[in-house]
This record gives C-alpha cells, sequence and structure tokens, in this order.
C-alpha cells in the first residue's frame, strides 16, 4: 500500500497517535507524518504510507496555512493556553487597523526566535526538555517567510487570523510577537491548519474514519501528482538506468529538463512517478541523478 493519506487531526491527539491510529487501520508500520501539529492544533497532517515515505521532506517543505486565534492580555510560557500564564496586562482599545499593522509587521521574510516549549534542538537537546526542568536558555532567530497574515476579525480579547507561511514557523510565536508589539502581550488562543500546498483540509478526512486496510487504500492520493516541482519524463529504454540510480543525461529524456540545479521529479513516459532526482549542470551539459527511488523494475 503506497500513497498519501490526508488526515483531519482533532484536538488533544499528537500527530505521532495520528500515525499509530492508521498503522493499526492499515494493519502496516511504514507510515510517517509530514510536519508535527501541536495537540491542541487541529487540521490537515499528511501521512506518507509505504514508499511514498521517501517523499516526506518534499512534502513537509511546503508552504503551510493556519487559521486560529489570539488572546490579547495574556502571557504564557509555551505562547499558547496549554502553557503557564506567567503574566497578564490590561488589553486597551485596538482598532482592527493596529492589529493589522502589527502582523504587517511579521510579514515577509522575518527572524522568529523559536519557543522554549518546541521541539528544536540546541546543542542535542530539545527545547521542551529543558523547559520542563525549569530551564531558559539563548535561542537563534531562525529565518522564515510569512506570506500572508490576515486579520479575519476581532472579538476583545480574541483576534482571529489567517497565516501562510513557510516551514519551521511557529504560529505561536507569531501571536506572542503581536502582542509585544501591542504591548498587550497575547498567547494563541486555537489553532487549524487548513492547507498544505496544493492539500486543503476539504479533501482529509477525521481520523475516525479509518478503521480497516479498505478505508485507508480507498483514501490514498497517488504519488504521481502530490508534489509541486518540475518533472521529467525518461524513455521506457532508461527506466532500469532510473531504479539503478545511474545518472540521466539528455539521451534518456523525452524532453529538456526545465531546470539545471535542485530537485526534480523523474517519471515514466505515461506519468509514473519514479525517483525524486538532483540536477546538476557542468558546463552547460544537464545532467540528473536520481537519489528517492520509489520503485524496482
Amino acid at each position: 500500500m503506497t500513497g498519501i493519506l490526508l488526515v483531519d487531526k482533532p484536538s488533544g491527539m499528537t500527530s505521532h497517535d495520528v500515525v499509530d491510529c492508521i498503522r493499526h487501520a492499515a494493519r502496516m508500520k511504514r507510515i510517517g507524518h509530514t510536519g508535527t501539529l501541536d495537540p491542541a492544533a487541529t487540521g490537515l497532517l499528511i501521512l506518507c504510507l509505504g514508499h511514498a515515505t521517501r517523499l516526506s521532506e518534499f512534502l513537509t517543505g511546503l508552504d503551510k496555512v493556519y487559521e486560529g486565534t489570539m488572546r490579547f492580555g495574556i502571557i504564557t510560557d509555551s505562547y499558547d493556553l496549554d502553557g503557564k500564564v506567567v503574566e497578564e496586562r490590561p488589553v486597551p482599545k485596538i482598532t482592527n487597523e493596529e492589529i493589522q499593522e502589527a502582523f504587517d509587521g511579521l510579514s515577509g521574510e522575518i527572524l522568529q526566535i523559536p519557543p522554549m516549549v518546541s521541539a528544536v534542538k540546541v546543542k542535542g537537546e530539545r527545547l521542551y526538555k529543558l523547559a520542563r526542568k525549569g530551564e531558559t536558555i539563548e535561542r537563534e532567530p531562525r529565518k522564515i517567510t510569512v506570506r500572508e497574515f490576515a486579520l479575519l476579525g476581532y472579538a476583545p480579547p480574541d483576534a482571529a487570523f489567517r497565516v501562510r507561511c513557510t516551514r519551521g514557523t511557529y504560529a505561536r510565536a507569531l501571536a506572542y510577537d503581536v502582542g509585544e508589539k501591542l504591548g498587550c502581550g497575547a498567547t494563541l488562543a486555537s489553532l487549524r491548519r487548513t492547507a498544505v500546498g496544493k492539500h486543503t483540509i476539504e479533501r482529509a478526512k477525521p481520523v475516525d474514519a479509518f478503521a480497516s486496510p479498505e478505508d485507508v487504500a480507498g483514501s490514498l492520493l497517488p504519488v504521481d501528482d502530490v508534489l509541486e516541482l518540475p518533472a521529467v519524463r525518461v524513455r521506457k529504454a532508461s527506466r532500469g538506468a532510473v531504479i539503478a540510480g545511474a545518472t540521466l543525461e539528455r539521451p534518456d529524456l523525452v524532453e529538456e529538463c526545465s531546470i539545471d540545479k535542485g530537485w526534480v521529479q523523474v517519471k515514466s513516459e505515461t506519468g509514473e512517478l519514479l525517483a525524486m532526482g538532483e540536477v546538476h549542470a557542468i558546463d552547460g551539459v544537464v545532467s540528473i541523478q536520481p537519489k528517492r527511488v520509489l520503485y524496482g523494475q
């Protein structure tokens, strides 16, 4: 059983809990997720089954869209309502325009300091493990891109928002930073992931919809059209070269490769995804090295 499964994660479950449930339903072990959601968060979780686990890194790297609410006047140690309240501040009269202005100040390419309660590793140890010991350490800012940060509504003290961002963005850190910009503090009150790349929550099913291998198999998306990367088609005679991981050159391809650097999907003449390949160009000559081979001959 190979493919991509779109699951609507409920609040209260970890991403690993969801994987375990699908493993039980599918009766197979080779399943992984492509981007953790906090236990309190809900929404789209993409699972890779079988050979599709070799595509995990490419799905993990896709942009994410979240919708949620932040609560002004409260600061917690985890930046969300699951954490311990460390400070409360009065909330002044704030206009929608002022909130959006704070959002705009956190849009584009920015540096974000990850929360102490996070899975980021510092000197080999997860931050959340240090936080459990009561330790707070210096964290290096990480470069992220916030492509959209929009106010959807404000009913004091809660502001509803939508954010579209790159991998590694912490929505709760954005909430904290908004609170600091406005001076009243803020913490994340709720969060739902609605999209990962072109995959949307509308196509996902709840965890309890999967009770058997047939349920899982009937909802799998084929790997041939799940990625948003350039693709090349190889001639039938060169399929064996792909499987063997041999370097591909122009005579192996049906058409020219559209890029000269980076990752490309290597497909058969009929569109079957065979592997992910790394493109190189030396003196203008392009070659492709298959790196993540999905199938044998």
